[in-house]
């Protein structure tokens, strides 16, 4: 399409054979145009650089949205807060929802994102899915994922702790102090920083020259009910370990309970750490040693990288972005007992 000072509607639905009103469709983000059409209108748009009489590009939202698995307990908490704060200084405000299981990208889900002409997404801790990135581009939506799980497209920015070095400080914490039989409890196997954990805590025990034992090894969700239903099983070996190494701080404290209710002290009979670094750790008896996770940086870096796509700039390309994690030592871990 040869580009004029200004292009209209008529231009566009002109030179692919549709109508205004389908072009108007596209443009406000309704429903009711297919696919393969709406593609093609956005392509036209763009390359005319089109834009509403008298308006400029147009501004950044002044809403994002930020998207949950679910918005339960102290992890999204601590993330919001710092999205929030970030949200608050740049003047923009946040729209937070949870997906509970709901299919991520379903037709209502995406009306409302264009209804509310959404400046940008955050999806936090949320399975990906293969046909999702197609949808939001035909919405012109820029987004983002924190803590993903699945296989993210290459274009697509993605924003995680540094979960290897923290699994690995936080083994090699426990090597430090003697131990050698060394437990962990991760998420599902399928899921990136589960593995990026397992990873550390491996390469942690082979700088120890102790030998990895996937008899020691225990898999399940991030919370305390795995905690406590995988960490009876460890406890129960008849070669229990003498320490263990939590993949969250809510994993630690359902093994806290196992634990108390078998009369294993912690840390004289075991050692535990977890991961996370909540506000509950502290109040852990006794207080939990941990690796801390910079949520609510997190959050705040998942704003600005929104808000910089709405000033007119491109999300950075196949970016993954790790945040500094730090092992905090506090009472719970203990060089073992000897004999």
């Amino acid at each position: 399409m040869t580009t004029t000072e200004r292009t209209t509607f008529a231009d566009i639905a002109a030179e692919l054979g549709t109508s205004v009103s389908t072009v108007s469709k596209v443009i406000n983000g309704r429903p009711g145009v297919s696919d393969a059409l709406r593609d093609r209108i956005l392509a036209a748009l763009d390359e005319a650089q089109y834009t509403r009489r008298g308006e400029g590009p147009r501004p950044p939202g002044k809403i994002i949205d930020v998207a949950f698995t679910q918005v339960r307990g102290e992890w999204p908490t601590r993330l919001l807060y710092g999205a929030e704060a970030e949200a608050f200084r740049s003047g923009v405000a946040l729209v937070v929802s949870s997906i509970h299981g709901r299919m991520l990208g379903s037709k209502r889900w995406l009306n409302g994102l264009a209804d509310r002409r959404s400046g940008g997404l955050v999806l936090v801790a949320c399975r990906t899915r293969p046909d999702l990135d197609h949808k939001l581009r035909r919405l012109r939506l820029p987004y983002l994922y924190v803590d993903p799980i699945g296989v993210v497209p290459d274009n697509v920015p993605t924003i995680n702790v540094t979960n290897f070095a923290g699994a690995r400080d936080a083994t090699q914490h426990l090597t430090d102090l003697g131990h050698t039989r060394i437990g962990l409890i991760t998420g599902p196997p399928d899921v990136t920083y589960s593995q990026e954990r397992l990873d550390g805590y491996i390469a942690a025990l082979r700088r120890a020259e102790i030998e990895y034992d996937p008899a020691l090894v225990r898999y399940g969700m991030m919370d305390e009910t795995s905690g406590y239903r995988l960490g009876a099983e460890l406890l129960d070996l008849p070669d229990r370990p003498t320490a263990v190494f939590a993949g969250s701080d809510l994993q630690a404290r359902g093994l806290y309970l196992a634990a108390a209710e078998r009369g294993v002290a912690i840390p004289g009979d075991v050692s535990v750490v977890g991961f996370d670094n909540l506000d509950s750790g502290e109040w852990c008896s006794p207080r939990l040693t941990t690796v801390d996770q910079p949520m609510e940086d997190m959050g705040a870096l998942a704003v600005r990288t929104i808000l910089s796509a709405g000033a007119g700039d491109p999300l950075p390309t196949a970016t993954r972005t790790e945040l500094a994690s730090t092992l905090v030592i506090r009472e719970s871990t203990a060089a073992p007992r000897r004999g």
